[in-house]
């Protein structure tokens, strides 16, 4: 089962890079349209 948790991280680990880097780019732009 380890084999399958670590192919379970390796996906979620791509989603949660992707994740972090939308909530970067909307604050960003947020921070534009409010400045």
């Amino acid at each position: 089962m380890s084999n399958v948790n670590e192919g379970y991280a390796g996906g979620y680990s791509i989603v949660l890079v992707l994740f972090i880097l939308l909530v970067i780019v909307g604050a960003i732009y947020i921070g534009r349209n409010y400045c």
